[in-house]
């Protein structure tokens, strides 16, 4: 079974958030998926197969499935593209939980067409309070993440999460978030329960980062940096209920996986 690993949302190798990326030409079952993810050890796996003219799509942690996952199907795009000879510019992916995906390429990278997730203000509260070591101005609740909001840049980078804490939370993850300094917005996101402590960038996050603040700063197009120990870039469009994530990506390797 041939492996790539991809760095995604970067222009750079060794930085941005990797990926691995397997094509199939069937679907393996469910545990074999997951023992894949797992011994790649990497924040995202994804697997499609193709369907007619486009691809289903599934995403694995070293530790469940996902019902989204943004640097990995930029990292499947990328490797589409570029090395298994998908000649058109769009690409159509199929997911079991967040509907048809349409992913293109253009001058300024590959472009991410997600559903967009607008959250919800909520009180803050003890338990999360628990989980940081700040206390935001205010705090949010999409589908699957809360997404705290902090006064400004220096507070996401040198915040302190309880993981333990974090990880009993109802939630996929924890995104903090706040005004940046040579950006719109910057952000971290927290996800101990799904396998993965810091993730490096998250797409996935990104859609309900984008609504909230295109809305608070009027501009539907935005520039995001995630701080994590790697880094990432995103471009950000808001368009109602869609987001448009832009993001380039680079080849790390190309490998076999024996699973024999």
């Amino acid at each position: 079974m041939k492996i790539y690993q991809i760095d995604a949302f970067t222009d750079r190798v060794f930085s941005g958030n990797p990926a691995a990326v397997c094509p199939l030409d069937h679907w393996l079952d469910d545990a074999q998926l997951q023992r894949i993810a797992a011994e790649n050890n990497q924040p995202a796996t994804a697997f499609y197969v193709k369907r007619g003219e486009g691809y289903d799509i599934r995403w694995f942690t070293p530790a469940i499935e996902a019902n989204l996952c943004g640097h990995a199907t930029l990292a499947a795009a990328h490797v589409l593209f570029h090395h298994e000879h998908h000649s058109d510019d769009t690409i159509r992916f199929y997911t079991r939980f967040s509907g048809e995906l349409s992913v293109s390429r253009s001058e300024r990278g590959i472009a991410l067409n997600f559903p967009a997730d607008r959250p919800n203000e909520m009180a803050w509260s003890d338990e999360l309070q628990a989980c940081f070591d700040q206390a935001p101005e205010a705090v949010y609740k999409g589908k699957t993440d809360y997404l705290l909001i902090f006064a400004n840049e220096q507070q996401i980078r040198n915040i302190r999460p309880d993981l333990e804490k974090i990880a009993g939370l109802d939630a996929r993850g924890v995104i903090v978030s706040a005004k940046g300094t040579d950006t719109d917005f910057v952000s971290r996101f927290f996800a101990p329960r799904s396998g993965v402590l810091e993730d490096p960038v998250t797409g996935s996050a990104h859609t309900t980062l984008v609504p909230y603040w295109a809305t608070v700063l009027g501009r539907n197009e935005l520039c995001a940096a995630q701080l994590s120990a790697r880094g990432g870039r995103i471009i950000g469009r808001y368009a109602g209920n869609r987001v448009e994530l832009i993001g380039q990506a680079r080849l790390y390797f190309i490998g076999e996986i024996n699973t024999l």
